[in-house]
């Protein structure tokens, strides 16, 4: 099964519980095409994470968290996160909270590899509002 770009039903559900928090530490981890991640992600895992120069397993922390409606959806936004010096492939990547026992939070398809030699490798996120990663609606 391929990465196909989703809000993780568990999030969904979590959200009504309670679980994410705003001060939550969230974080990006980059995957190779041979991953599957999709709606029924429930939390992240290092099977078919990228591994190359300038990237860590388990990804980055994701900065400036926001959140904000836009019409009658909300959202959550962060910065671009970046990886410098990387040399690295990724087709997809997974959103989770590092605070909340590394739950699944978005799955995000590139819809092709992108690749970095030695240089910076960059996640540009949807705008917010209607396109963004994570929204409710």
């Amino acid at each position: 099964m391929p990465i196909t770009t989703a809000i993780c039903n568990s999030f969904k559900r979590e959200i009504l519980e309670g679980v994410h928090e705003t001060g939550d530490v969230y974080k990006i981890a980059l995957y190779t095409s041979a991953a599957d991640l999709d709606k029924t992600t429930t939390a992240y895992a290092a099977t078919n994470e990228v591994v190359g120069t300038g990237y860590t397993a388990g990804g980055a922390t994701l900065a400036g968290y926001a959140s904000a409606l836009a019409g009658d959806a909300a959202y959550i936004d962060w910065a671009d996160p970046s990886w410098e010096n990387a040399s690295i492939t990724a087709r997809g990547a997974l959103i989770y909270n590092a605070t909340q026992a590394n739950r699944a939070v978005a799955a995000y398809d590139f819809g092709v590899n992108v690749s970095s030699t030695n240089g910076t490798f960059t996640v540009t996120l949807p705008p917010p509002g209607a396109a963004a990663v994570v929204r409710v609606a």
